[in-house]
């Protein structure tokens, strides 16, 4: 019969348990999939101990690994047990039921719910507060390690007169603790009045009393715990006024106490720790006494006086006391700022002295001194690196880094030169047929290095290599040229297996093979392995590819810098690893820092902006643990061979504390400075980020007199790159003489210009010679404030505006050839300075710079522009009479030339007018007695450059209409071009 009542018809299906084959079969699945999720989150942690273990580090990877796991276990235990135990006492505390009122029985269905479950949510609640706490925690395991294996500085703060050491690891961690105090507190307190609500213990609309007594108390003391920790967090704040940063506008970035500081916040947090602290004992009292009253009254005046106390009262005397004299209140302070942030930096020992700026020899004696004033290098290694790749890639599969690195090798007849050099390593992009075989397998490495001369050039402008082909040879001798580690290393690889490895390529074209033989990379032989790294990349063919067999390894972290930092990572990595070819190997070398940021006084700075210049790339930025710091040393020198990936840190600032606590922390990690061999110490430079953070700090702080510090008068800026706008120059490496110095020493430099001016305003270079005894010495010569030598831009922009190196600029640039200006070097020369510019020609047909011209410049009148060095120095000082192409510099008697003949073109006559009353302009625009007047400036070098347009094109026109050999004006540069 149908059902009447609509429902479906038919026999009922009951549903059973699953069989027993069913449910193994779903137990199995369950246990698979629970497995596999372990083992996806065990792959990474297993790869990583295997890594470590490869390059024998393993001691950094435990004690990393158990430092976090005990921060995780002490402090997500402490945690469960603060919650767990508060809601424990609450649900304890609870009033009988029959002692509720309305509002409290209205809850009785939750109760209820909740009762079968109590023990299970107690567990997860404090489960979960405690996983968050214990995960939290392990984000300072630095912090830890710093405080317990700390080392005293030696210094001690001006203000409160404790050792550094206590800014710098103790405050820390102490605000950790205290962080983590009231985290666990204010959750306490959260769960705890949930619990004491949902069971009677606190009313909210009923009428009576708001709370039972065993509630009051209770939560009596958590508060008066929490009002116990803002009064430790009062005390704290009072030293950490000395690590505090502020905006000052004598500084713009200012850390440490100013005379508002010690005189109005330093004595309110005094007076409001005190009062805390009474506070607190109030919040205990209600144990007996049973009452809200004195608590919240004493509450109310804690929060009244931290309003006025410690934020009104200190507005009045900034505005009332200081401001109006605020150069001489704050002069002492300024004096404690100066002293901590040039002894912080390590620029307390930098040697100023007042330098001229405008010689007085005469031109012969200038000429002949400018020949030992410097190695002068003409192979700018920021340009010249795809003229490596043309004429030394050799395969396509090989590159070179965009720029290139300086280094000293001694010469033939035993001097030291520098050096330009370039390691030729493997281009993954130019590889034929990029299957996985053949990325992992068959392309593997790079091989040799190439140099070349820094201060010559062939006749053509090639570089005139020291070490070239393939493989090497040169100077270098016999050493192991394959590159499995580099800068542009950056994909694994999987070697040593039964898969042969390509070398190189012999010039008939046949194929040498390979087999790795060194001892870096992580076995593959077990298959738990091979599954592991098949995870981490990613990559499921490394788990049954046939390429891999006995033997095989598998090498990954291949750059130098994430090497070092990977087995170091308590310090801050330079951004320019450089390689050297010591005792028959090629070793990368690695600067690396100590950083805090917890120096009293000193002034911070953010290592990301400060080190950037118009080079930073991806491959030269700094890896920074801490980005915002206001100490750094140059403590360790990290090496990484080239061929097996070893990695060496020595020990190099032995005074360091910082240092010496991170070896504490880290044993047997560091080796001591005396196993730095003798051939190595040969290749150690003056690291170029350091250096660059100390120049920027010299900006200013190169003024110890707090007045004049005040005053802002003799701030420096570090200037733009003239040839690449918006970014600043970078420092350059190069062989040079200072004049308290009797002999050139490789070292670091650059210059600086006064705020808002683009004359000089100083010249700084550092011994970077490693080897020398001198070794970091910073020497400042600061010009005259009034000075008319010119910055590296006036500079620049008198090459450009000069009209006879216009002119001759613009024929190198014919046939769609391009003109690259390199290093614009500086050197100091008899009261004087000379700068120094190589200029490279792109041809359209060649596509890589050849050094062409060289620019020579005082900074003032004198100016040439010829084809050698020796030539631009010879007409620059008078000794030689300028070529067709640039005008003749003024002479002072020495060597008196004729200057060239004019052009009798009208037009071109009428253009060189223009320009040279554009130039009057300028520097009449310069010499304004009330200071440069830079817009007027700016419209003079506009029309120079709207003039000196106008007579090229006139010139070339006038050239087109001579009669001549049928050739057009194009084809000598076209044929001159092709012989080079």
């Amino acid at each position: 019969m149908p059902d009447r009542g609509g429902g479906p018809t038919g026999p009922r299906i009951r549903v059973g348990r699953p069989s027993r084959r069913v449910r193994t079969l779903l137990m199995t699945l369950g246990v698979l999939a629970a497995l596999a999720m372990l083992f996806v989150m065990f792959a990474g942690f297993w790869t990583d101990w295997l890594w470590y273990r490869s390059v024998h580090y393993g001691s950094v990877f435990t004690t990393t690994l158990w430092t976090k796991v005990g921060l995780f276990a002490v402090f997500g235990v402490l945690m469960a047990l603060a919650v767990g135990f508060n809601i424990w006492l609450a649900h304890r505390l609870r009033p009988p039921l029959s002692a509720m009122s309305l509002e409290q029985q209205s809850l009785d269905r939750y109760r209820m719910s909740i009762a079968p479950y109590k023990t299970w949510i107690l567990v997860a609640v404090t489960a979960l507060v405690g996983l968050v706490a214990g995960a939290s925690a392990t984000g300072q395991w630095r912090t830890w390690l710093l405080w317990v294996n700390g080392v005293e500085f030696g210094q001690k703060d001006p203000q409160f007169h404790k050792d550094v050491k206590f800014y710098a690891f103790d405050l820390p961690w102490y605000r950790f603790l205290l962080s983590f105090g009231f985290a666990a507190v204010v959750l306490s307190l959260i769960a705890a009045v949930l619990v004491h609500y949902l069971y009677g213990g606190l009313r909210i609309t009923s009428p009576g009393a708001r709370a039972t007594s065993a509630a009051t108390g209770h939560l009596s003391v958590l508060l008066g715990v929490f009002v116990l920790l803002k009064a430790v967090a009062y005390w704290l704040d009072r030293y950490g006024l000395a690590v505090k940063s502020s905006d000052f506008k004598a500084t713009g970035n200012w850390t440490g106490l100013r005379y508002v500081d010690a005189n109005a916040y330093l004595p309110a947090k005094t007076i409001l720790f005190c009062i805390a602290l009474i506070c607190a004992v109030l919040f205990f009292a209600t144990l007996w006494r049973r009452t809200w009253q004195l608590p919240v009254i004493g509450f109310g005046l804690m929060v009244l006086s931290a309003v006025l106390i410690g934020g009104l009262y200190p507005a009045i005397v900034q505005k009332f006391q200081v401001q109006p004299n605020e150069q001489a209140k704050e002069a002492p302070y300024i004096k404690k700022n100066i002293e901590a942030t040039r002894k912080a930096y390590g620029i307390d020992q930098a040697d100023v002295r007042d330098y001229k700026g405008e010689s007085t020899a005469g031109n012969k004696q200038l000429r002949a001194d400018a020949a030992d004033a410097a190695s002068l290098r003409l192979l700018d290694p920021n340009v010249v690196s795809p003229t490596f790749q043309q004429r030394q890639q050799v395969r396509g599969y090989y590159g070179f880094p965009s720029t290139l690195d300086i280094d000293r090798y001694p010469s033939k007849d035993g001097k030291e030169q520098d050096t330009v050099i370039g390691l030729r390593e493997l281009d993954i992009e130019g590889i034929p047929e990029p299957n996985w075989i053949n990325k992992h397998f068959k392309y593997t490495h790079g091989y040799g290095a190439v140099a070349a001369k820094g201060t010559a050039v062939t006749d053509n402008g090639h570089p005139e290599f020291t070490e070239k082909n393939l493989p090497s040879a040169g100077e270098f001798g016999d050493y192991e040229q394959r590159v499995y580690y580099g800068e542009r290393t950056t994909q694994y690889s999987i070697v040593g297996g039964p898969q042969k490895e390509l070398d190189y390529s012999g010039d008939n074209g046949d194929e040498k093979t390979y087999t790795y033989k060194g001892d870096s990379g992580v076995s593959l032989s077990n298959p738990l392995t091979r599954a592991a790294y098949a995870l981490t990349f990613g990559e499921p063919q490394i788990l049954y590819s046939g390429a891999i067999g006995d033997g095989s390894k598998i090498l990954y972290n291949r750059t130098p810098k994430e090497r070092v930092e990977a087995v170091a990572p308590w310090l801050t990595i330079d951004g320019d690893a450089y390689p050297a070819v010591i005792n028959g190997r090629i070793q990368w070398i690695v600067d690396a820092y100590t950083t805090i940021n917890g120096y009293p006084y000193a002034s911070r700075t953010t290592l990301g902006d400060t080190t950037a210049d118009s080079l930073t790339d991806g491959e030269r930025e700094v890896v920074a643990q801490e980005n915002k710091v206001n100490y750094i040393r140059n403590s360790v020198k990290a090496t990484v061979d080239a061929y097996d990936g070893s990695v060496d840190l020595y020990e190099w600032d032995t005074e360091d504390p910082v240092l010496k606590t991170w070896r504490k922390a880290f044993p047997g990690t560091v080796k001591p400075k005396s196993e730095i061999s003798n051939k190595l110490m040969e290749h150690f430079r003056y690291p170029q980020d350091l250096f660059k953070v100390q120049r920027e700090l010299l900006t200013r702080y190169h003024v110890t007199d707090p007045v004049q510090f005040y005053s802002g008068s003799e701030v420096w800026e570090v200037p733009d790159d003239p040839t690449n706008k918006g970014n600043s120059v970078p420092p350059y490496y190069l062989s040079m003489r200072m004049p308290d110095q009797d002999e050139q020493t490789f070292s670091l430099t650059t210059t600086f210009t006064p705020n808002e001016r683009k004359t000089l305003g100083a010249f700084m270079a550092v011994d970077a010679d490693a080897k020398s005894k001198s070794y970091g010495t910073i020497r400042l010569l600061k010009l005259p404030p009034n000075t008319p030598v010119s910055g590296p831009q006036l500079v620049q922009s008198q090459f450009n505006s000069n009209p006879k190196i216009a002119e001759s600029i613009s024929l190198l640039k014919r046939g769609d050839s391009t003109v690259e200006y390199g290093n614009l070097l500086t050197v100091p020369l008899d009261g004087g300075l000379l700068y120094v510019e190589p200029v490279y020609v792109r041809g359209a047909d060649t596509d890589y710079p050849l050094l062409k011209k060289v620019l020579v410049s005082d900074g003032g009148d004198r100016i040439a522009f010829e084809d050698t060095l020796e030539q631009a120095l010879d007409v620059a000082f008078g000794q030689k009479p300028p070529s067709d192409d640039t005008e003749q510099p003024p002479g002072d008697g020495d060597g008196d030339t004729e200057e060239p003949p004019a052009s009798s073109d009208p037009t071109v006559q009428e253009a060189l007018k223009d320009a040279q009353d554009a130039i009057e302009a300028g520097d009449k625009a310069m010499q304004n007695e009330d200071g440069p007047d830079w817009q007027a400036y700016d419209e003079a070098q506009q029309d120079l450059k709207d003039a000196l347009e106008r007579a090229v094109k006139a010139e070339q026109k006038a050239a087109e209409k001579k009669p001549g050999d049928g050739k057009s004006a194009d084809e000598p540069e076209k044929g001159r071009r092709e012989d080079s």
